[in-house]
């Protein structure tokens, strides 16, 4: 039998792992749209059912003094933040920021490994509500939001931030990078990483019989 004069040891370590693991594209897209459509959708029926002429609205009581749907357009992120910019600059800077975040998570979801099934779920969750804020704000400049959670004290409504789909997805999508981030702590001891396999330790030499 002729040698090839190949190292059988080189030859399996330049092997690729059978093991290797990709990230479902397919199953990014599909959740990607599947939440974005549903933000889209929430908030056409939002725009047709609730707002009216001449910027009259008006609100769909859901749970008495707790719950209504209501119309409303925010211009600016989270808890109005940056509504007092002006739109020359509000708007290019929230595109921008939109923009950036869905490129990061997708880069993001490229990386991750098998185990990651929080982070799996999350980083889609996250990506579709962003996409669905940023149609929003590509079409009309601010995002729309109908949701309209709030409590009466003292005879005083006190309103958390009126909300959309979109925002219950990426809320949902970053509680769950959370639980990926805090699962992969407990189970490689907080170092986020695996421990390397320690190197087995060569065979002790034996003495060779005494000849009788």
């Amino acid at each position: 039998m002729t040698g090839t004069g190949e190292d059988p040891e080189e030859k399996r370590a330049e092997a690729p792992p059978n093991d290797a693991y990709r990230p479902s594209m397919l199953f990014l897209t599909v959740v990607t749209v599947v939440s974005a459509a549903a933000d889209l959708a929430s908030k056409g029926w939002a725009k047709a059912a609730l707002s009216g002429e001449k910027g009259r609205t008006r609100s769909i009581e859901v749970i008495k003094d707790h719950f209504d749907f209501i119309y409303t357009l925010n211009p600016g992120g989270a808890w109005s933040f940056l509504r007092s910019l002006p739109e020359n600059l509000r708007r290019p800077f929230f595109l921008f920021v939109s923009s950036a975040a869905i490129v990061f998570i997708v880069s993001v979801y490229r990386r991750i490994h098998r185990d990651q099934w929080a982070m799996r779920w999350g980083l889609p969750l996250a990506l579709g509500g962003a996409v669905g804020n940023l149609v929003d704000r590509i079409r009309y400049g601010s995002v729309i939001d109908f949701i309209d959670f709030y409590v009466i004290r003292n005879g005083r409504e006190m309103h958390w931030p009126t909300f959309n789909v979109a925002d219950i997805a990426i809320v949902a999508g970053v509680a769950l990078m959370a639980l990926d981030t805090f699962l992969s702590r407990k189970t490689h001891g907080g170092s986020g990483e695996l421990a390397a396999p320690a190197e087995p330790s060569p065979p002790a030499a034996t003495a060779p019989p005494e000849e009788a």
